[in-house]
């Protein structure tokens, strides 16, 4: 018989290590191609390394401890969402032009590497609230990925840096509202644990 917390484990540590890899790679990219959308894609990256790391160590735990580090993966998820709105704010005070085709490169290699994570983690979804969480964030990715490639799209045909700054603005709401969806399924299993 198959141990699922050995699958979990593997599972968890190689899509822990493809958005390490991406992180990095999509934060560079956000910085030559100057999107903020881009960044909001990068930084959900490391908050998925973030989550991972932690998904493993939980993993043999009990439901307290699982609901408790799911609680810690809304709070950066949240964390997430705050840092991509100070760079919102910052692009409003000082406007400048994205690159498109960056935005756009960059935003289909994340996406194929975000859906080979996805693919993975599917057969965990429903395992428990550490994996379900895990899934919430993979999800995501999936979102924030093609909400960046058709943003560069409307730079390049708008000519204006102005579709950047509303999908990075989409992005937020979207990471506030998987933040809560986390906290509150985690503030419910904490009750129960």
């Amino acid at each position: 018989m198959k141990d699922p917390r050995g699958s979990q484990r593997r599972t968890l540590k190689i899509v822990l290590a493809i958005n390490l890899v991406m992180f990095f790679v999509i934060a560079a990219a956000s910085v030559y191609g100057n999107s903020t959308s881009l960044l909001a894609d990068s930084l959900d990256n490391l908050g998925d390394v973030m989550v991972y790391g932690i998904s493993l160590f939980v993993v043999s735990k009990g439901l307290a401890a699982k609901s408790r580090v799911a609680l810690f993966k809304g709070l950066l998820i949240f964390a997430a969402a705050f840092g991509v709105a100070l760079q919102i704010f910052y692009k409003l005070l000082y406007p400048d032009m994205p690159l498109f085709e960056v935005m756009g490169a960059f935003s289909i290699l994340g996406l194929i590497a975000n859906s080979a994570c996805l693919y993975l983690l599917w057969r965990h979804r429903d395992d428990d609230i550490n994996m379900s969480s895990v899934w919430e964030c993979s999800r995501n990715d999936i979102a924030s990925n093609l909400s960046v490639f058709v943003a560069g799209g409307l730079v390049w045909l708008t000519a204006s840096g102005w579709p950047d700054i509303l999908v990075a603005t989409a992005l937020v709401f979207f990471l506030l509202r998987s933040s809560i969806k986390v906290i509150s399924s985690a503030i419910t299993n904490l009750k129960i644990a």
